[in-house]
């Protein structure tokens, strides 16, 4: 009995650790993102204390960037900064330190391979890629085309493992009937 025991254990730790790298990989893909809207809270939250004029803000990153003030895109960025009030900064920054906290869960439960994160990163990806396709179908260019790429090779990635998981659990449950009948 032991040594069937021990053959399951074998097979079972085979299956379960063939998608490490990959889940790790978009683990800390995953981290990344959590870290980059960590840091633009901070970013937000510092403005606010230091009371920064948000249009005299904009007007400089447009300056430090190159970017001609009197194009299209630039005098929406402005007008965006101008009605931009510190309520608004506010509620800005805790939806990214919960959107941080999101992904880095994520990212750890990825990392430490729980099918929660799994799915949590499939239902996440999926929500994403209706906005994704918008972007592509009304301004196309290589940035969105890129994101909305990434997205789907992660969500398809991520829903080949778990399918891939259940199939391994399915097969090391009929193996553990059979043999033990």
């Amino acid at each position: 009995m032991n040594s069937i025991a021990s053959r399951t254990h074998i097979r079972r730790t085979k299956c379960e650790h063939t998608h490490q790298g990959g889940l790790r990989m978009v683990a800390v893909f995953e981290a990344l993102k959590g870290a980059l809207a960590l840091a633009s809270a901070y970013f937000l939250i510092v403005m606010i204390r230091r009371d920064v004029d948000f249009e005299e803000a904009a007007e400089h990153i447009l300056f430090s960037l190159h970017i001609n003030p009197s194009r299209h895109w630039s005098q929406e960025f402005l007008h965006a900064a101008d009605k931009i009030s510190s309520t608004s900064i506010v509620m800005i920054g805790a939806i990214a330190i919960t959107y941080a906290i999101l992904r880095f869960a994520e990212g750890y439960g990825l990392w430490r391979q729980r099918a929660w994160a799994e799915w949590l990163a499939i239902i996440s990806g999926c929500v994403y890629l209706p906005f994704e396709i918008y972007k592509v179908i009304r301004r196309s260019n290589q940035l969105h085309w890129a994101v909305l790429g990434i997205n789907i090779l992660v969500v398809l990635y991520i829903a080949w493992v778990r399918w891939d998981e259940i199939k391994a659990a399915r097969l090391r449950a009929s193996e553990i009937s059979s043999e033990g009948v």
